[in-house]
Formats: structure tokens, C-alpha cells, sequence
């Protein structure tokens, strides 16, 4: 069995009345990247605050990196790394400044502190600007700085709370591959996101997080075919095949002039699905030129699970908003 990096169970939070998580359970294998998915107010950034020692639960089972959050704050504490809304980012010394600040935070040596520090600074291309006041950075560099300072402790769990918010098409794809490239050196990384592109992107697995519940989780394919819409269309050149198609693949309705010579056949996309569909064409002695599997996209599960439109995603680049946690 898979080991587990994070594994909650029972995860209960409330403000006052306010019920911001209301049973959540979550599991994490180590070295994947799981994506909570939800609108403003579903509870992420809670959940990511109780699960990195920052917030205590009302209720719930909780363990990090093989440590019982309860028992062991501080063993937890050392194996995660945070990068939250809030940069902690200091705008008024340099890069490597801010660099050599966490290393101190970390208790490094000097000589380690500045080792760690460089090759970090190289490995997210920040060397020709680290000597430059963190101020000067655009909002791509900084989001960049903040995930390098929250390395600096060598975290095998990090968690980034909407690590894109904010930053232009360009520097949300260089995130995506600092991402990934932490997730292939064996790193486990938990991230909130509003962006169904970069849960589908990135995640391996995706929880649906609405009013404190999760209300699904899976694979982002599992999500798609949650919701109506899927379909295989079936083109032909040949008409005399999609009207042999039409009759084994629509029984009792009598194939139309389609100009297209094209069947749309309802389907949720599985292999089951399409291979009973193949088997039905070969019964018939046919066979389709173009095949193509259409499902709907996140969007559509976002909206149908969560009443909720997905929030637009603004090209511009503002200030940082992300915080980081010294293990």
C-alpha cells in the first residue's frame, strides 16, 4: 500500500456559528500532487491552516508525514513546508537576504545557510536578481521567491495555498513546472486552488471542497463524468456505413440526411462504454473513420457540484499573496 503523507478523518472547524469544515476526510499518498478545489469560503484555506499546525480543529484525526498532528505538532512542523496567501516576502531587503533569513529561521550554519540559499536561488532563476530588493521583483519572481524560501528546510510535504493567484498566463506555467519538477524529486505537494485548469494540469487527485463537506473526489477524469453531457462521436465518409451505424448504434430511429455522416452517441467516456460501442460497430461490419470521446470539463463539474461560476482569472500581476511557514 501506497504510504500516506497526510490523512485526516473526521476534520471539524468552527467560528463561533460558523461551520467552516464539517467533517472532512482527506487522504494524500506520499509524492502526489492533491488538489482541494472549492469556491471563496469552502473552507481550504482552513483546512491547509489545521493540517500545517497553524490552526487547531475542533475535532478530527489527523496525521503528516507519519506523525499525529495532536501528539507531535513539532514533528510535523519539520516535515512541511507552507506557502500561503500572505507573502512573507520582505520587500525591503534583497532576495537573498530574505533567503538567508529563513536559513537562519531553520537554524542552518552560515556556510550551510548560503549554500542552501544559492542553489535555491539558482534552481528557481533568481541569481541575477538576488542582490535586488525583493520590491523590484514583478509578481511571477516573487511568487518564485516565496516557494524557495519555503524549500530552505528541505520540507518533504508542501503545501500552496493558491500559489497562482494573480500572476499572468506566462508565470502560471513556470509555476506549474516548479511544481511538478518538486513532485519528481519524491516531494508530496497539497494545493488549494479556483483554477480547474491547474487542477487538471497538475493534480493526481482532485476533493471538491463546498460549505465544509467534500462533495467528490477523484481523478479529474472520475470528476468529468460525474456531470450529463459526455458523448462519442462517430464520423464516416462513407453514407451507406453511418446509415448500418446509425441503425445498430440508435435502434428504432431511422438515420436522417446528416450532410456531417456523423453519430453523436451518449456515453460517460469509460473503456466499458466505448468498448461495448466498438463491439456493436463490428457486430454491424462497419467501421468508423473518426472516432472522438467528448466529456465535460471541470467547469462543469465546478458549477454543478458547487452552484458556483468559475471566478475569472485575471491576467494581471499584484502584489504576492502567499505566506511561508519555517519547518
Amino acid at each position: 500500500m501506497t504510504d500516506l503523507a497526510i490523512a485526516a478523518n473526521g476534520l471539524r472547524k468552527s467560528y463561533g456559528d460558523k461551520v467552516v469544515l464539517d467533517g472532512v476526510d482527506l487522504t494524500v499518498p506520499a509524492g502526489t500532487i492533491f488538489s482541494l478545489l472549492g469556491p471563496n469560503g469552502a473552507g481550504k484555506t482552513t483546512a491547509v491552516k489545521i493540517l500545517s499546525t497553524l490552526v487547531r480543529p475542533d475535532a478530527g484525526e489527523i496525521r503528516v508525514g507519519g506523525h499525529d498532528l495532536a501528539a507531535a505538532p513539532q514533528a510535523v512542523r519539520a516535515a512541511i513546508g507552507v506557502t500561503g496567501q500572505f507573502s512573507a516576502v520582505d520587500g525591503l531587503i534583497t532576495g537573498e537576504e530574505n533567503m538567508l533569513l529563513m536559513a537562519d529561521l531553520h537554524h542552518l550554519s552560515k556556510s550551510e545557510g548560503r549554500r542552501v540559499a544559492a542553489e535555491l536561488l539558482r534552481r528557481f532563476d533568481l541569481t541575477e536578481a538576488a542582490k535586488k530588493p525583493a520590491s523590484t521583483y514583478s509578481g511571477g519572481m516573487k511568487r518564485r521567491l516565496d516557494i524557495a524560501m519555503t524549500l530552505v528546510g528541505d520540507p518533504r510535504i508542501i503545501f500552496l495555498d493558491e500559489p497562482t493567484t494573480g500572476l499572468d498566463p506566462r508565470s502560471r506555467h513556470n509555476m506549474w513546472q516548479i511544481i511538478r519538477e518538486l513532485v519528481s524529486d519524491g516531494v508530496t505537494v497539497f494545493l488549494t486552488t479556483q483554477y480547474l485548469e491547474e487542477a487538471d494540469e497538475l493534480a493526481d487527485r482532485i476533493a471538491v471542497l463546498n460549505e465544509g463537506r467534500i462533495v467528490a473526489e477523484g481523478t479529474a477524469d472520475e470528476l468529468k463524468r460525474i456531470v450529463p453531457g459526455g458523448h462519442v462521436r462517430l464520423r464516416f465518409t462513407d453514407p451507406a456505413a453511418y446509415r448500418r451505424a446509425a441503425l445498430a448504434l440508435v435502434p428504432g430511429e431511422e438515420p436522417g440526411d446528416d450532410e456531417s455522416l456523423s453519430l453523436r452517441i451518449p456515453s460517460d467516456g469509460s473503456q466499458r462504454e466505448l468498448r461495448s460501442l466498438l463491439d456493436r460497430l463490428d457486430a454491424a461490419g462497419v467501421e468508423a473513420d473518426e472516432l472522438t470521446v467528448h466529456t465535460p470539463d471541470l467547469d462543469d463539474v465546478f458549477f454543478a457540484l458547487t452552484g458556483t461560476k468559475v471566478p475569472a482569472q485575471s491576467a494581471q500581476s499584484p502584489q504576492s499573496a502567499q505566506s511561508n511557514q519555517p519547518a
